[in-house]
């Protein structure tokens, strides 16, 4: 009876724990666990039926993945996470994150917002800094731009905010191009598809399937505020540019306003937080296919990040045949364009 009260004791408060989530509002449960319950159950429910998450006799599906998300919504150390669910470390560490850290395959839309030019676009690709514990001897790999280290992620998104390609795991002070030109040759890589293409920023190759803006030619929406409106064509290519390109910008801002432990020190090894980029990730597309997120930035009010040099540091060659697409595509817009406030003409 010693021994069990304890046992019975700690189940009790597991229990208990378990109640509040299962039994709270959406608006909490956004603040417990970052998603709605309804993808909660449902994430749960898939995790279950494929086999990826058993029930055991102590610790049900739910409990597994509110733990998880507990750690990765709000960069939890295990130890923290151990004495609020009353689980060993050890079981913590083993079994929350191998099952969405698979990938998984997603849909590609097609945007009609500048219709016919960009017709063919199925999304933006670009690449974000995320902070990478490493041992001493690789630190100076994993500094680039920031003054601490990190690991340069590799995204594409479509335009509904969902991440349809992830390449983690390469080093801070690697180049995007050089990221981008891995993801293509890999066997389960980037592919575009045929008569695709995907929108870039200006440290990118002008070339099949990628199309950047114009260089040395202002860019982001902010900088056509009040009366500064498009003066020729490159500027007003750029401006509808960069109106379609902000959605991996808003999408790499609603994953770390979510996920608290990819904008912030991780306490794991380095295996492990690649793993935790890619989960994070199909959890941000899982809670986006139930409804909106909370987090994500509006497109109105979004500040883009343009403090990176537009060439990253590396020189790229344009290819003709695309360069010139993108000149007649910027006359079209250019002659067709509206005369009425920045908005009617962006």
């Amino acid at each position: 009876a010693i021994a069990y009260g304890p046992m019975w004791k700690r189940d009790e408060e597991r229990q208990a724990n378990l109640d509040i989530i299962y039994n709270c509002n959406d608006v909490e449960c956004v603040n417990m666990l970052r998603m709605r319950s309804t993808p909660f159950f449902h994430l749960c429910d898939l995790l279950r039926s494929r086999s990826l998450l058993k029930d055991s006799i102590h610790c049900s599906v739910e409990e597994q993945v509110a733990m998880f998300l507990h750690v990765v919504g709000h960069n939890q150390r295990f130890r923290v996470i151990h004495q609020n669910w009353r689980r060993p470390v050890e079981t913590l560490r083993n079994d929350m994150i191998k099952p969405l850290s698979s990938e998984t395959p997603l849909k590609i839309r097609n945007s009609h917002r500048w219709y016919p030019y960009f017709k063919d676009c199925v999304g933006a690709i670009d690449g974000t800094h995320i902070y990478a514990r490493v041992p001493s001897k690789m630190q100076a790999a994993f500094r680039g731009r920031k003054h601490y280290t990190t690991q340069n992620v590799l995204a594409a998104v479509d335009f509904d905010l969902k991440f349809t390609y992830m390449l983690a795991r390469w080093e801070g002070s690697a180049y995007d191009a050089l990221i981008l030109a891995d993801a293509l040759e890999r066997a389960d890589g980037l592919t575009v598809p045929e008569g695709k293409f995907y929108l870039v920023d200006a440290g990118y190759a002008c070339r099949p399937g990628f199309l950047p803006p114009y260089r040395g030619t202002r860019y982001h929406l902010k900088e056509y505020g009040g009366r500064n409106y498009p003066t020729n064509a490159r500027e007003l290519f750029n401006l509808r540019h960069s109106s379609l390109r902000v959605t991996i910008e808003r999408a790499f801002g609603a994953l770390k306003n979510c996920f608290r432990i990819i904008d912030n020190k991780q306490f794991h090894p380095f295996k492990t937080q690649v793993k935790l980029v890619l989960a994070s990730c199909i959890l941000h597309n899982w809670i986006l296919a139930h409804g909106g997120d909370e987090v994500i930035p509006p497109e109105s009010s979004w500040v883009p990040n343009s403090s990176a040099p537009h060439g990253h540091g590396v020189a790229v060659d344009d290819n003709s045949a695309w360069s010139n697409i993108r000149d007649e595509w910027a006359a079209q817009m250019w002659s067709n364009r509206g005369h009425g406030h920045i908005y009617d003409i962006c």
